[in-house]
């Protein structure tokens, strides 16, 4: 599995994966869900959602500027629980991925609200992805190596890029108010949606892996 080049700047090009994803037009707005291997994940992500669509009215740029930031944190920080314990080779290598372009696109979102002299928001404690976030981090931890915690970690991407895509495009994109905020969050969702993509495809191969023994 490659790394992703995420856009750091305009001279950079889209990703690997990111191109996969457009060139079988998978788009915010067309996000389907989950599949059918991941019924859990799924439903996670529609409980996640309705939370953060309540809270429409209090969200701002300073907030989303907040939420985006703290996505990438979030799943750098899953990524981080994935390298410590797990010995699959293709859940190490996704990991990778992850903390890799997570901490790019972490970085464009701080730079731009240092260009617009934006100070981050963040949302309160009882955010729906921050809480999903909590209880994903205690069950990772919690989980031994091995099979168990490698499914427990695919499953959460999966859930977790799904809901991040669906906030985005149902929440955050029209809240959305400065033009460049908005570019930035149109950019890199091909990444999302390529994570997504990798994340489904290496969550099969660890239950057809599963069946097999």
């Amino acid at each position: 599995m490659r790394t992703l080049e995420i856009p750091v700047s305009a001279g950079r090009t889209i990703s690997r994966l990111a191109l996969i994803a457009a060139s079988v037009s998978i788009t915010l707005a067309t996000a389907g869900p989950a599949s059918a291997q991941a019924p859990v994940a799924q439903a996670r992500s529609t409980r996640v959602l309705a939370p953060v669509a309540a809270s429409r009215p209090a969200l701002d740029d300073p907030t989303i500027v907040a939420i985006f930031d703290a996505a990438n944190t979030w799943d750098i920080e899953a990524a981080a629980v994935a390298l410590r314990k797990s010995h699959n080779k293709d859940v190490r290598s996704f990991a990778r991925m992850m903390d890799h372009d997570h901490r790019a696109v972490r970085k464009m979102g701080r730079d731009l609200a240092k260009k617009l002299k934006v100070t981050p928001t963040p949302p309160g404690k009882d955010f729906a992805l921050y809480q999903a976030h909590l209880k994903a981090m205690q069950t990772l931890r919690a989980t031994k190596p091995g099979p168990a915690f490698d499914k427990a970690y695919i499953d959460n991407e999966v859930a977790f890029h799904q809901a991040v895509i669906d906030a985005v495009t149902t929440t955050l994109l029209p809240a959305t108010q400065n033009a460049e905020l908005k570019n930035l969050e149109t950019t890199v969702a091909p990444n999302f949606q390529a994570h997504l993509m990798a994340a489904k495809k290496l969550q099969g191969e660890l239950v057809a892996s599963s069946q097999a023994r």
